[in-house]
């Protein structure tokens, strides 16, 4: 979940009653969450109208061409190299683990939090609070979060009221929503503790079990720019991050790549804009998996962008043993 900029406070007045009780009996409920720690919880949290006002237009509004530019630079990539080196020990035993890239792992922290130098500035609580309860929206979601937040305290020993985030409330060096904490959070170096706010183990670990969990097929492609040989419909780009298409009717549509896979892969067909007018790129599964992260497709191109950056550069830097290269299109 990334940073937005501020932006002006929402012009319609918020509804400022507190949850109810009959509210939080039922959420407490289905989240499994003793109903008096959710009160409590609840009692401590602040609405913050400013959260609302985030909501309106995160960074993924911004077309690619000025979006990449965000997140693929120079800068990102050298201090990404740096983190790599300085970190091979565990981004190795990551990506022999679980079979993840370590370019991948470190470009998600690139991405979400500067390599953890941005960890975000807004209470998790006040954010999941007042996206919860004051968000319609998504009110169901968030507020599944705010309850999943109360139980990650009390399993993480966490103090609520002192984390700080994004403002959606995604935490930590990789920025997981408190319901990825629990789920994919692992203690990667032993110490008994899951903490992704101070521990880079645990944050490569952790970031790369996700990946894991969700699917990462190791050395497949990633996506690849597509050329387009005739007008291409709108009915082919993907809407949803799933690839639902096969490739032979990209290809029957005109679609061309460098190196087509079987006719019969699964694939997604993107339309990114560039300052002249549309891209078009290919997506297969191991995008989708980048997408389970982030469902914004510009997100998944400067994660999967920056982490060739990253690796191409680290692997000029390695002598005599370079990292083996890409494969086509993929990591």
């Amino acid at each position: 979940m990334l940073l937005a900029a501020a932006l002006p406070a929402m012009a319609e007045p918020i509804a400022t009653a507190a949850p109810s009780t009959a509210t939080l009996t039922r959420l407490a409920e289905r989240q499994a969450v003793p109903l008096d720690q959710l009160q409590a919880a609840a009692g401590a949290a602040r609405l913050n109208p400013e959260i609302l006002a985030l909501m309106q237009r995160p960074w993924e509004a911004k077309p690619w061409y000025q979006y990449r530019p965000l997140f693929v630079t120079e800068q990102r990539i050298q201090a990404g190299v740096r983190f790599w080196q300085e970190n091979s020990e565990l981004l190795n035993r990551a990506e022999q683990t679980y079979r993840v890239p370590a370019a991948l792992i470190t470009a998600i922290l690139g991405v979400e939090t500067a390599y953890g130098k941005q960890m975000g500035r807004h209470g998790v609580l006040d954010s999941l609070y007042t996206l919860g309860f004051y968000y319609p929206e998504r009110a169901d979601f968030f507020a599944k979060e705010f309850a999943q937040l109360v139980l990650l305290g009390q399993e993480e020993g966490l103090p609520l009221r002192a984390l700080k985030g994004s403002y959606a409330g995604a935490m930590g060096m990789g920025q997981f929503m408190p319901s990825s904490y629990r789920h994919y959070a692992v203690d990667f170096d032993g110490d008994g503790k899951r903490d992704l706010f101070n521990n880079k183990a645990d944050a490569i670990g952790s970031v790369a079990n996700y990946f894991a969990e969700h699917g990462w097929r190791w050395h497949e492609p990633v996506v690849e720019p597509a050329k387009a040989t005739m007008p291409v419909p709108d009915s082919l780009i993907g809407k949803a991050p799933e690839p639902t298409l096969t490739w032979q009717t990209l290809s029957d549509a005109g679609l061309r790549l460098a190196t087509p896979p079987d006719a019969k892969t699964k694939v997604r067909l993107l339309a990114l804009d560039q300052a002249d007018g549309p891209g078009y790129w290919v997506a297969r599964h191991n995008f989708y998996v980048i997408n389970r992260y982030n469902r914004s497709p510009l997100y998944g191109m400067a994660v999967y962008q920056l982490s060739q950056a990253i690796q191409d550069a680290y692997a000029a830097q390695q002598t005599p043993h370079p990292q083996p290269d890409l494969v086509a299109g993929g990591l």
